[in-house]
């Protein structure tokens, strides 16, 4: 697992079993869409003794670049059958999953489409970075590994690059092979869309 969630119980006492089915569905999302810049989930017990129902109500967060909130929550009301919490993460984590595969799907017909508003862009998330050495590498939507060199960075923002920053950059051929151009700052891990001083490039249309 690349992320490290941020879980939080609200009038739920912490458990070793939650965390651990937490971690086993985020390794699963990775498997979907291996760019996830953060995930929050949020698990909290809202009555102590429903008629029926869930006492329980979870929601999950996940943020994707460039600049993509995605949100899954689930709190099964009267009329459904009691569920234990696993029961109702498990059913968060499942359209959680839906919503991921319908991104991840939009994200890369794009690409290979080339429905950007710039016709020679594409969009990456920086995976290696050696400061010293002036260079990193930034991984593609299909999973390629692509080099880049501090002088190919916009607006000389290579210092600001971090790991899991997403960027958009034009490819071209290299010496030893692709390597990445205008490389140009699209989000910063675990940044809110809209939430952030920085200003964000406008999402490709159909994103």
């Amino acid at each position: 697992m690349k992320i490290q969630p941020e879980i939080t119980y609200r009038n739920v006492e912490k458990s070793e079993a939650i965390d651990n089915l937490v971690h086993e569905k985020i390794a699963k999302l990775e498997n979907i869409c291996n760019y996830i810049n953060s995930c929050h989930i949020a698990i909290e017990k809202i009555h102590d003794r429903p008629r029926s129902g869930s006492p329980y109500r979870v929601r999950i967060d996940l943020t994707v670049p460039p600049g993509h909130e995605l949100a899954a929550e689930k709190n099964p009301g009267e009329g459904v059958q009691y569920q234990p919490l696993d029961a109702v993460v498990r059913e968060t984590f499942d359209a959680m999953r839906q919503q991921l595969v319908k991104l991840t799907q939009l994200q890369r017909a794009s690409e290979q489409a080339g429905r950007y508003e710039e016709a020679q862009e594409s969009t990456g998330l920086v995976t290696k970075l050696f400061r010293e050495d002036g260079y990193g590498f930034l991984k593609t939507l299909d999973g390629r590994e692509i080099y880049f060199h501090q002088n190919s960075v916009l607006h000389h923002d290579f210092d600001r690059l971090e790991i899991g920053t997403g960027v958009h950059f034009s490819l071209e051929d290299g010496e030893e092979g692709p390597q990445a151009s205008t490389v140009k700052i699209v989000d910063k891990p675990g940044v809110r869309a809209g939430k952030s001083s920085e200003k964000l490039v406008e999402t490709p249309l159909d994103w």
